[in-house]
């Protein structure tokens, strides 16, 4: 099956969790908006009439006649499809709910240079951003990389989050260490020390063959301040 994925065409975002699954499978897939006429089919695919289960916005996936919106859920669905998840209820279900508190991670991300509103610019928020990024840094991110830290304590298995081998929550992991780097260079530096598990997925994630060759090609878009994972200096910090 070719899949066709959604996602805009010019930032990491929301659809880079997808693409590091479909990369590491070796899947057939294009990346529809950055082709010609891509984005405007995008759109129109979200309000076409003739599909019954619209996604309410990027990224969306396209296999065959599913159309599947929502990040965790997308990956939930190529886990199955791709050998990337548990074959086992339980163990599906976990590698769900660690998808599903990275996205949290993920949204409070989001939220420390768009605190108020989506729709008003960072520089429109700055004081606020601020404020709200100072909690992130002395709080938030020691609260979630150390959940994962002791998932991977937990686990027998060394170097990923589920059994011994690796799933989407494993390179999930990865892309959110690799954007925090970016993002709070300062502050990452800082907390690397006390999280060497976490720190040891995104190693190994990032030598994987498949993986590598994707970093180096141009299908990976640069990260930069349209997307998540956002470097404004004003905003990092040692603690």
């Amino acid at each position: 099956m070719r899949y066709e994925l959604y996602y805009w065409s010019g930032i990491q975002g929301r659809g880079e969790f997808i693409r590091l699954a479909l990369e590491e499978a070796g899947a057939d897939y294009v990346d529809v908006a950055r082709g010609p006429g891509g984005e405007a089919e995008m759109m129109r695919l979200m309000q076409a009439e003739d599909i019954a289960r619209p996604a309410f916005a990027p990224p969306f996936l396209k296999a065959g006649d599913l159309v599947i919106g929502q990040t965790a859920n997308i990956l939930f669905y190529l886990g199955a499809e791709l050998g990337l998840a548990p074959r086992d209820e339980g163990g599906a279900l976990w590698a769900h709910q660690l998808q599903l508190t990275l996205a949290d991670f993920v949204d409070e991300i989001h939220d420390t240079h768009h605190p108020i509103a989506s729709s008003l610019y960072y520089e429109d928020q700055r004081a606020e951003a601020r404020r709200r990024t100072e909690d992130f840094r002395r709080a938030r991110m020691p609260k979630y990389l150390g959940y994962f830290e002791r998932v991977l304590a937990r686990n027998a298995a060394a170097g990923h989050l589920i059994g011994n081998q690796l799933t989407y929550p494993d390179l999930s992991l990865f892309q959110i260490v690799t954007g925090l780097r970016y993002a709070f260079p300062q502050r990452m530096a800082a907390l690397t020390p006390h999280y060497p598990r976490v720190i040891a997925v995104h190693d190994q994630v990032a030598q994987r063959p498949r993986i590598a060759a994707y970093l180096a090609s141009p299908r990976r878009i640069p990260f930069n301040e349209h997307g998540i994972f956002r470097h404004y200096p004003e905003l990092d910090g040692a603690d």
